[in-house]
This record gives C-alpha cells, sequence and structure tokens, in this order.
C-alpha cells in the first residue's frame, strides 16, 4: 500500500479565504479550482481543506450540521467532485477535515438527542444532570470561556461542550456513535477523498464519571491566564485511554482502501502532547501521523526545536509526526517571531528552510509562502468568538485567515473577489500579493518553490534519521542521515552574525541564505541558513568565540 504521505508537503486552503468565484465575499470549491495551477506548482504533494461541510457556520465550519454534504456557501457534492478530479489530475492528493469531537446544535443528532431523556439518540451526546443546588456538574471549562455545560431544560440536564455552546460534544462511548462517525468517514472514502484531518483528536472521549480536573502545574504562582482554559490540567475532560481502541477502528476502515491517510490535531503542548502523538501514532493501527501546537507557538530557539524532535524520537521511535509553523488557529508565523529577525523575508525564508529539513510531513498554510504576516484587525472587523469575547487582550483568528492576495490591485480586493470580503484585505498584505512575486527570482514565494523541491530529491530530507549537533544558541544544527546522502542542516535563529568552525569535508548544496563558507569556516548572517553535503560523512561543528 502506497505511503505518499511519509515526508509529504501538505498546503492548507481556509476555503473562506482562498478565492471567491461567485461575488459574494466568501471563498469556495470553484474557486479553489480555479488556483490548482498554482497550488501545484509549488510542489507540494496535497491540499488540507479546512471544513467545507454544511454548517450554520458558528465558528466557521467547525460547527457542523451535516457531515455527508457541502456547505452552500462552498457550492455542492458536484463541486468538490470536481475538484478532485482536477486536483488527481494535477498529482495532488485531497485531504478533508472531519470533526468528530462535536457537532452543530442544529445537527438533526442534537435535535433529537436534546428533546428528552428516551429517544432514539438520547445518549448520543454527553449529558449529565446538576448538582443538588442546580449548578454545572464539574469544573471543566469551555476552550472559549465559561463552563463547558449548558443547561437544556428539556431534559432537566447539562450537556458538554468542550467549545462553543453551539458544539456539543458526541458521546463516543455509545457505540452507535462511533458507527455513525464510520459511515461518514466512507462516504468521503468512497468519493475519492485520500485522507482526513481529524480535529481535536484527544478530545473524543470524557471520564464517565465525569471528575473535576485538578489546578494546572504548571502556572506560576499568582499567575493569571487571559483564558480561563490554561489554569487547568485537562486531565479527565480529554486525553482519555478509550481514545485508542476507536482510532484502531478509524485506521481500519481507512486500510480498506488504497494510499489513504490521516493526520490527528493533538489538542496539547509540552510533554503531554508529545507523549499523546507518540501513543496515537505508534505501530501501524492507530492514526498515521499527528501534529500538536508546539511549533506554532511564541518561542523560537534551537533548544527549543531540538527538544520538540528529539521528545517524538524518544516518545515514539516507530512514530510518525507532522510539523508546521502556521495555520488558521494561531498568529502567523512572520509576525509571531517578530523579535528574531531584522528582515522578515529573510526569516519567511530560513523558516521555510527549517520545515522542509524537519523528519516528519510538513504544512504550510496558504499565504505563509509569500511571508505574509498576520493582519492587524480592529475590532468592528471582528468575526471569531474568542476575539468577539475577550477584545483586546485577546484578538482572535481572524487576522490570520484574511483572504490569499493574489494581486496587488485594491479594485479586486488582492484578487480575490469582485465584492467586499468577509474579512478585510489590506495593504501590508497585498504587497506582497503572487503577482508581486511570481516573476522575481529572490521573493519569498519561489523560495519555498526551490526549498520544496529540493527536499522532494532528497533522500536524506524524505527518509533519513536526524542526529542533533550538540552547539550552543542561536544555532540549531543537525544532520539528516540516509543511506546514499547525508546533509547537514545549519541555522543561525538570530539577527546578529555567528561564526562556526567546520571540521570535515563538506561543500553547500541546495537553498542558502547570508552564507560564506571556505576551508571549514562558516559565517552565517543574520537569520543565515546553510545545508552542507559531506559525501556521507557528519562533519563536527564549534562555534568560534
Amino acid at each position: 500500500m502506497s505511503e505518499w504521505w511519509r515526508g509529504a508537503v501538505i498546503y492548507q486552503i481556509y476555503p473562506r479565504s482562498f478565492q471567491d468565484s461567485s461575488g459574494n465575499g466568501i471563498g469556495d470549491l470553484k474557486g479553489i479550482t480555479t488556483r490548482l495551477d498554482y497550488v501545484a506548482s509549488l510542489g507540494v504533494d496535497a491540499i488540507w481543506l479546512s471544513p467545507i461541510f454544511t454548517s450554520p457556520m458558528k465558528d466557521m465550519g467547525y460547527d457542523v450540521s451535516d457531515y455527508t454534504d457541502i456547505e452552500p456557501l462552498f457550492g455542492t457534492l458536484a463541486d468538490f467532485d470536481a475538484l478532485i478530479e482536477k486536483a488527481h489530475g494535477l498529482g495532488l492528493k485531497i485531504i478533508v477535515d472531519q470533526v468528530f469531537s462535536h457537532s452543530s446544535d442544529k445537527h438533526v443528532w442534537f435535535a433529537e438527542s436534546r428533546r428528552d431523556r428516551t429517544n432514539d439518540r438520547s445518549d448520543w451526546y454527553v449529558w449529565a444532570d446538576p448538582k443538588p443546588d442546580g449548578s454545572v456538574p464539574n469544573n471543566w471549562p469551555s476552550v472559549f470561556g465559561g463552563p463547558a455545560w449548558e443547561w437544556e431544560p428539556r431534559r432537566r440536564q447539562y450537556y458538554l461542550h468542550n467549545f462553543l455552546i453551539e458544539q456539543p460534544d458526541l458521546n463516543m462511548h455509545n457505540p452507535d456513535v462511533q458507527d455513525a462517525i464510520l459511515d461518514t468517514m466512507k462516504f468521503w472514502l468512497d468519493r475519492g477523498v485520500d485522507g482526513f484531518r481529524l480535529d481535536t483528536v484527544n478530545y473524543y472521549f470524557h471520564d464517565t464519571e465525569l471528575r473535576d480536573n485538578p489546578h494546572n502545574p504548571h502556572m506560576s504562582e499568582g499567575d493569571t491566564p487571559s483564558e480561563i482554559y490554561g489554569w487547568q490540567f485537562h486531565k479527565h475532560s480529554k486525553n482519555q485511554p478509550e481514545n485508542i481502541a476507536f482510532l484502531k477502528r478509524l485506521r481500519a476502515l481507512t486500510d480498506q482502501y488504497d494510499a489513504r491517510m490521516m493526520v490527528g490535531e493533538v489538542g496539547d503542548a509540552g510533554v503531554t502532547g508529545i507523549q499523546i502523538m507518540g501513543e496515537y501514532t505508534e505501530g501501524d493501527d492507530r492514526l498515521h501521523m499527528c501534529y500538536n501546537f508546539e511549533m506554532l507557538g511564541p518561542n523560537f530557539s534551537a533548544g527549543h526545536f531540538r527538544s520538540i524532535i528529539s521528545r517524538f524520537q524518544d516518545d515514539a521511535p516507530d512514530g510518525w509526526p507532522s510539523w508546521s509553523f502556521s495555520n488558521h488557529d494561531v498568529c502567523r508565523h512572520v509576525t509571531r517571531w517578530a523579535g528574531y529577525y531584522n528582515d522578515p523575508d529573510a526569516m519567511a525564508k530560513q523558516s521555510v528552510a527549517m520545515l522542509m529539513s524537519f523528519e516528519g510531513t510538513i504544512g504550510i498554510y496558504q499565504g505563509e509562502e509569500l511571508g505574509l504576516p498576520e493582519t492587524e484587525m480592529e475590532y468592528h472587523e471582528l468575526t471569531d468568538p474568542p476575539g468577539l469575547r475577550f477584545w483586546p487582550e485577546v484578538k482572535g483568528r481572524d487576522g490570520c485567515r484574511t483572504p490569499m492576495v493574489w494581486s496587488k490591485s485594491a479594485n479586486d480586493h488582492a484578487g480575490f473577489s469582485e465584492a467586499k470580503p468577509w474579512l478585510p484585505v489590506k495593504e501590508p498584505q497585498r504587497n506582497l500579493a503572487v503577482d508581486v512575486q511570481e516573476n522575481v527570482e529572490a521573493s519569498v514565494l519561489n523560495a519555498y518553490r526551490e526549498t520544496i523541491a529540493f527536499r522532494k530529491n532528497s533522500t536524506a530530507f524524505m527518509s533519513g534519521a536526524t542526529k542533533f549537533i550538540d552547539i550552543a544558541e542561536p544555532v540549531l544544527a543537525f544532520h539528516r542521515v540516509a543511506d546514499d546522502q547525508t546533509l547537514t542542516c545549519i541555522f543561525n535563529l538570530s539577527p546578529d552574525p555567528v561564526s562556526l568552525t567546520v571540521n570535515g569535508e563538506a561543500k553547500i548544496t541546495g537553498p542558502s541564505q547570508a552564507a560564506n563558507y571556505s576551508e571549514g569556516s562558516l559565517e552565517l548572517g543574520a537569520n543565515g541558513f546553510v545545508y552542507l553535503d559531506a559525501a556521507g560523512g557528519q562533519p563536527t561543528l564549534k562555534m568560534d568565540s
């Protein structure tokens, strides 16, 4: 069975913001289809589509009301079939986002479940009696603020919602719910999708005893986070052991089809997140790969990246990771890491050089290949629930979700739509549009193309082991070792130049930046990087004083 996903580069498309073909200011499937040649030109292997299913859009599609139909804003099933046909013709795989931990409160399953305690789907969601004083069943909070419980007067019970009130949690302890979920996956597999991105995959099960979560032991004394979710160690509301058996059921289904895959989003960082990634990808009967938020945060240091990858190697020696620096849930990394560079283009190019040298499967987010910064939003422009609720301390996720910029023109909102877009297109983003960068050899866009192509033609990057080199900050250095190739990857993660001595024969190969190498002496300028080919050897490095 083909394992095309190993080492692949996956391009995430946020459908609302990629290309509008209907003139309503919202991106759609036909629009995506018209832009597939561009996506293919990047050299990526697959496309991940954020949710495209029928939804009231309280959480921009992550509240699904029909798992087997297309949201009319995005088009029809026929439009989806046409998209798959063209993508496959271009050699691109299609991965769809599946949200199984919860549904929309408008789903027919929930409409029936909430009616009373005796209907056929009464146990399809997580229901619990109030405490004797009428208060919520336990201390679990919602990710989006407030308690994770909402009162339903018809049942005289609370239902669980780890996210919005309009996103009730499905009860995966019920085998009928599991069967229904598997049926929806089969629907899309039969339609030709190549894989699934599983949203919040570690939230599927809850502790049936509904025990209170303990305090987060990593919080400093006196620290008050801006979001109450951080106060707790979520021991009982997610990461339950029953999840493994369900993941095995999902894998058994996908294994009935040729060359399909699943990548799970683990909604945890730190040691816990890496451990879960290891558990969920262990062996060949669970998920094909996982990612978490470790590389999607503000930390930008050699020790940080080395620690993440090393911990995965230790906790999941036969697992497979997926790494990315940006997605639709976090501030774009060129903005997030602003304190570590003087030139944003240099940071963007260094970022892709790092990502493409990492062991595992790589994800990039639309517009990342242009070096787009986060869009500065005003309150009246927001649509994202956390931003609307907790502004200005929490700005929400709209700033990374603004439309793709195809042209510098303001007349058609950077080529995205003839109508006013659902989120604004602003000048800093338009100035980095595709048509500005397309024919500039030194552009960020062409650096992405060059670096992706180098990765795909390198056995060391596609399948080689990672061996870290012990060297001080701000340098991240490691060997990627395959049978027929060894590459030494060296990155200066700072705006200040560094000097190193390289012991061993080696030559520069592939993309590089601000690098000067001669007779064992390596100078790396601000955010400089280099790949060295040592003809199978593994040079040693020393930081010059």
